[in-house]
């Protein structure tokens, strides 16, 4: 069953690999993957979200109960991660920094995840969470940086493409808007291309070093991503009876490694950058280990 499991993230695993050589490797440079991260963070991901959530029907009071278990998974992350701010010599700057690894997610990875086990049902389900926790998400982050500097909250969530599209596309879902035919390929196709080059360049960012400072607090933050969340996860399906799609997709989005841009907030909000590269680069990799583990344990507890 683990095995099962962990041949299903192969290719996306394979593909964060491949984005990680080609990087490091080949004259196609961070120069040419920053731009790329752009494109698929801007346009071909939003795409995405909206194509997929406007196929799928939702049904708001079947999905009430999955929104709430989402953001109750997310707030105990950020709640837990600032609590750690009380532990006895614990660096002020690298806590706030690293906060945000411990509650955020990676949409890439989870889009991906959701379509190889969920179909268009899954990548909607998935959808839904983040339209709901990409802002709690934020919040959380933000509030955890700006005592060292920020940009204003609500603009950042105001220009956010994943929430823009998101709501777009449960607005045009809820009020019955069909895409015509010829709009629906050329979308399609634009989304499709979002999942193999969005993991390419989760890849590409990848970085090591810098967690020799605080030990201690990376192991931390990665428990709490990454041990503490995905078994709230596996509860809470289990406690809300969520059906059991539903309750899959809320155990996987509990297990996802974290954010890629948890290093561009830390960078540009004046925390410390390359602590928080290190630390989303283990967090990549654990991933690889905490979504089969946790889906394997979802399978014998059903």
């Amino acid at each position: 069953m683990l095995l099962t499991h962990a041949l299903l993230l192969l290719p996306d695993f394979l593909l964060i690999v491949c984005g990680f050589l080609v990087c490091r490797f080949t004259g196609l440079d961070r120069s040419v993957w920053g731009a790329a991260e752009r494109l698929v963070y801007w346009l071909l991901f939003p795409v995405l979200l909206f194509t997929s959530i406007v196929r799928t029907p939702i049904d708001p009071a079947s999905s009430l109960g999955l929104g709430l278990a989402g953001l109750a998974v997310v707030g105990a992350g950020v709640v837990l991660a600032a609590a750690l701010r009380a532990w006895p010599g614990v660096d002020a700057r690298r806590q706030s920094s690293g906060a945000q690894v411990a509650f955020r997610f990676n949409s890439y990875v989870a889009l991906a995840l959701a379509e190889r086990i969920g179909g268009s049902a899954g990548v909607a389900w998935i959808a839904l969470l983040v339209a709901l926790c990409v802002p709690l998400c934020n919040l959380g982050a933000v509030w955890s940086l700006a005592r060292h500097g920020g940009q204003p909250l609500l603009r950042e969530l105001a220009h956010n493409p994943l929430i823009l599209s998101t709501v777009a596309g449960l607005v045009a879902n809820l009020a019955g808007l069909r895409l015509p035919q010829t709009a629906d390929t050329v979308l399609g196709r634009i989304g499709a291309a979002a999942l193999p080059l969005g993991l390419m360049a989760v890849g590409a960012g990848l970085q090591w070093g810098g967690l020799r400072q605080a030990p201690g607090l990376a192991a931390a933050l990665l428990g709490i991503r990454h041990a503490v969340l995905p078994l709230l996860g596996l509860g809470l399906g289990i406690a809300l009876a969520l059906p059991t799609g539903q309750a899959q997709m809320l155990a996987a989005f509990a297990a996802l490694p974290t954010a890629s841009s948890c290093y561009v907030l830390a960078a540009r909000m004046g925390g410390d950058g390359p602590y928080v590269a290190g630390l989303v680069t283990v967090s990549t990799l654990l991933g690889m280990l905490s979504v089969p583990l946790t889906l394997t344990l979802f399978d014998q507890l059903r």
